[in-house]
């Protein structure tokens, strides 16, 4: 009898146990944000702080060490020449592929294409992408310079699409960005006019812009398209990327970020999208959101210079915003 009442209590309990436990459960957990990282302008010249060779060897060590297996490094061949320079440029894109990262174009020589002809700049995207066919681990992505893709010329827009097209090369669109070149280059100047940099100042900076960027990117593309897309960051190959990329990937990371290959970021159908706005500059995420009207802001703040440079003498030089 006693067995009997013991038996009837357990399986009570056990009955009872189900929907407590269901209900103290963990909800779904939606998709994590994703982002890739993206670097512009490779090869680039000499920083503030870093030899070319030592911010490669940064580069790569910092990402190997976050556990980023690939970044895309845009290219701009023509300006890798054949003497002692161009030859210590190729060492160190050999360094970045046999890292595992891919290379990606970026035109030959940079040019505004607002400024050039249709037919000029093809020539240019051609002679890139002829160049890194020969080079392993590399992409059919063209990253547009200064995210210039002709403006409000359609004829223009039209023709370069068509082009790229039938070359079979997409564009190397991006969803998020913080004008790091323009971060870059006022510390570069406040070194070279002797100023007090405050290190820890230029690196919270730096990685709060960047956090804020993808957050900026991430809602209004909710808001535009109703999803979370697999999110592309536009870097460059600088000092400050080379200091401070591992504080950022951290810093995504706590902010709920995971961090993707750009292989995986550009199969998301987003990078199909060919927006049709009056001005094609600016990130995929903004053209979207101009197109379809969604309410602002559809513009990152701190890529206005006249917000981002007085944070930057507040911040990292201690001056007062003029």
């Amino acid at each position: 009898m006693i067995r009997l009442l013991l038996f009837i209590g357990a399986l009570m309990l056990a009955v009872r146990a189900d929907p407590v436990s269901n209900a103290g459960a963990q909800p779904v957990q939606a998709a994590a944000k994703r982002i890739a990282f993206s670097f512009d302008d490779v090869p680039r010249g000499a920083g503030a702080f870093l030899s070319e060779d030592e911010r490669t060897r940064k580069l790569i060590a910092v990402l190997r060490s976050r556990g980023v297996s690939q970044v895309a490094l845009f290219l701009n061949p023509g300006r890798i020449d054949n003497g002692a320079a161009g030859k210590a440029a190729m060492r160190r894109i050999r360094a970045y592929v046999a890292a595992g990262n891919v290379l990606a174009n970026h035109t030959w020589l940079h040019p505004h294409l607002s400024k050039v002809s249709a037919e000029e700049f093809l020539d240019q995207v051609g002679k890139a992408q002829a160049w890194l066919d020969k080079q392993p681990n590399s992409r059919r992505w063209l990253r547009f310079p200064f995210l210039d893709e002709g403006g409000p010329d359609k004829a223009k827009v039209a023709a370069i699409r068509a082009g790229l097209a039938a070359r079979g090369i997409r564009n190397g669109h991006v969803t998020a960005e913080a004008s790091d070149w323009n971060i870059e280059g006022l510390t570069i100047a406040a070194k070279k006019a002797g100023k007090t940099i405050d290190m820890e100042g230029l690196r919270d900076l730096y990685v709060e812009s960047h956090v804020k960027a993808a957050d900026f990117a991430d809602e209004l593309a909710i808001k535009t398209i109703g999803r979370s897309p697999a999110h592309v960051m536009l870097l460059h190959e600088t000092d400050i990327a080379a200091l401070f990329i591992g504080d950022l990937i951290d810093a995504l990371r706590r902010d709920g970020w995971e961090i993707i290959t750009p292989d995986l970021a550009y199969a998301d159908p987003i990078y199909l999208a060919m927006p049709e706005v009056p001005w094609t500059n600016g990130t995929l995420t903004e053209q979207m959101a101009w197109e379809k009207k969604i309410p602002p802001p559809r513009y990152y703040d701190r890529n206005d210079l006249k917000i981002a440079n007085p944070l930057f003498a507040e911040r990292v030089l201690h001056e007062k915003a003029q």
